[in-house]
């Protein structure tokens, strides 16, 4: 009998309600380091608290109680949006014991680096690079191995039922999933140079680029990695022919290459103080993903090639033209181990930009927890004086729940947010969101909308974001619970709420207490294996 993890059991039992050269190595460093940390930026800031919510706890409270719930409501972590099926990844000690290695193995192995794209701020000081990643080896594991392993992510089908170039995407895939992590280890030496045009857009350079000319130079990061393999510093570099940030407002681009990693290689973003930055967030925004139905989502992401939702690579085109100097952001809560596949389908179909995603130690338990919003204020806090434009989408709870935050915290920030209503665009959401974050918040601050081309013909560059022939009739709270719970969705077109012609919202006739209970019965099966 083939052994299936925990984390895979629980991803599975989601679909009951839901359908759900070598390098060397890193040098070693003998004297003792302090404990790695993820340093904050060099500008003063005062973090607001952090409240977290634990999914997985939050399930095993609920599970005894929700026969009880079914007259009055969704257990709370339901009603907060669908659990990511890309969580719970195996990591160090448990890819080593899934992969059989022994010592010998390990130590045989190269040493990659995930070198992630990094922003850099500008402060009196000079330029300060943000780089983080992760230090990791890469098993040489088996074609048939990598079969049965991608086996079980592939919820009710088989790699061997999958067209060939499918079978090598989940293959690689699993892959970057089944690595070591190297706890508490330097980081070689990153090589800086002047880069050439990352990404696509209507620009040379990628939008918002200027022709960078200098800043060749070597650099050390301050800290070994965490015990996770994890590194995140902010590191300040010399000028070397840089333009200072106070004295243009285009970004300037470097190329960054650890030193012996044949993949060690990214493009850091030198962003001035003031400007615009859009932040946007990947899975069912930018490419489909349709994440709230485990079974697809984990076959667009795991097999399928990434598709691009709809005209969104032109839409953000265009504002690359249109938004002169624009520093874009790609942030999204997948984790690291699957961070290469999201920036190569970036590179492919949108502007460049830097990027961020869940890392997979932090020594900050609230960040743990809320990670999205960890990652918004970091690089709010970096960036006190630029505007910034938020994209995702419905299906997307803590960005409903940050988002809105953020306009709060920091009023004189947020330009726009920008929401695709996925229940109102796709019959498979059926899970509900809150709005409530938005009341209070002016109307043409945001926008609810179903398509792409809703965002043409908005002067995002004044503040105007509200596309008025998209009505939203908004109310603010839960939409569309099931067993008549939270507020009655509106058939207005374009609305926060559900459409008239689509039947994405659950309703007690159409989902109602079939699937929660067959939901209950997946994981109290769960519970009781394990």
């Amino acid at each position: 009998m083939r052994y299936i993890p925990a984390y895979v059991l629980t991803q599975a039992s989601l679909l009951s309600i839901a359908s759900a050269s070598p390098a060397p190595t890193a040098f070693a460093n003998n004297v003792a380091p302090p404990d790695p940390v993820i340093t904050p930026s060099p500008v003063e800031h005062s973090p607001s608290p952090i409240v977290g919510r634990d999914i997985l706890s939050d399930v095993n409270s609920d599970v005894g109680n929700v026969l009880s719930d079914l007259g009055s409501g969704l257990p709370s972590w339901v009603a907060s949006g669908v659990p990511n099926f890309f969580q719970g990844f195996p990591t160090g000690d448990a890819v080593v014991s899934s992969l059989g290695l022994d010592s010998s193995d390990l130590k045989a192995l190269p040493t990659n680096v995930l070198n992630i794209d990094p922003y850099a701020n500008w402060t009196n000081s000079g330029w300060n690079v943000r780089f983080h990643g992760n230090v990791y080896k890469q098993p040489n594991t088996s074609v048939s191995k990598l079969n049965d392993l991608a086996d079980i992510f592939l919820v009710n089908t088989s790699i061997s039922d999958l067209p060939k170039s499918q079978q090598a995407q989940a293959r690689n895939l699993t892959a970057e999933i089944f690595v070591v992590q190297q706890p508490k280890v330097a980081v070689n030496t990153i090589h800086l140079k002047p880069a050439a045009s990352q990404g696509s857009s209507g620009q040379p350079g990628g939008g918002g680029s200027s022709n960078t000319t200098g800043g060749t130079q070597d650099v050390t990061l301050p800290y070994n990695t965490t015990v996770e393999g994890d590194f995140d510093a902010f590191v300040p570099i010399k000028s070397n022919g840089l333009t200072a940030g106070n004295e243009t407002s285009a970004i300037q681009r470097l190329d960054t290459h650890v030193e012996g990693a044949s993949i060690g290689n990214s493009t850091a973003y030198l962003v001035p103080p003031t400007g615009l930055t859009i932040i946007s967030d990947i899975d069912d925004i930018l490419r489909v993903t349709k994440i709230y139905q485990p079974e697809q989502g984990l076959l667009n992401s795991f097999a399928r090639p990434f598709t691009p939702w709809e005209n969104m690579p032109g839409i953000y085109r265009n504002w690359s033209i249109s938004l002169p100097d624009t520093h874009f952001h790609y942030l999204t809560t997948t984790p690291e181990q699957v961070t290469r596949n999201y920036m190569e389908f970036i590179y492919a179909n949108y502007p460049g930009g830097s990027f961020d995603t869940r890392p997979l130690n932090f020594s900050d338990v609230s960040a743990t927890l809320s990670i999205r919003k960890f990652l918004l204020q970091k690089i709010f806090e970096t960036f006190p004086e630029r505007k910034f434009v938020l994209v995702a989408d419905t299906s997307n709870s803590d960005a409903m729940r940050d988002y809105p935050k953020m306009a709060t915290d920091f009023p004189n920030q947020v330009q726009c947010i920008f929401l695709r209503n996925t229940s109102a665009t796709d019959s498979g959401d059926k899970f509900p969101y809150d709005t409530s974050g938005f009341k209070g918040i002016n109307q043409s601050k945001y926008m609810f909308f179903l398509n792409s081309a809703d965002l043409t013909n908005l002067d995002i560059a004044n503040g105007h974001c509200y596309n008025q022939s998209i009505p939203q009739n908004l109310t603010f709270g839960y939409q569309g619970l099931p067993l008549g719970a939270g507020h009655t969705p509106t058939s207005v077109n374009g609305s926060a709420n559900h459409t008239g012609s689509a039947s994405g919202l659950l309703t007690k006739e159409s989902a109602g207490a079939q699937g929660l209970l067959a939901f209950v019965a997946a994981m109290l099966t769960a519970t009781l294996m394990f």
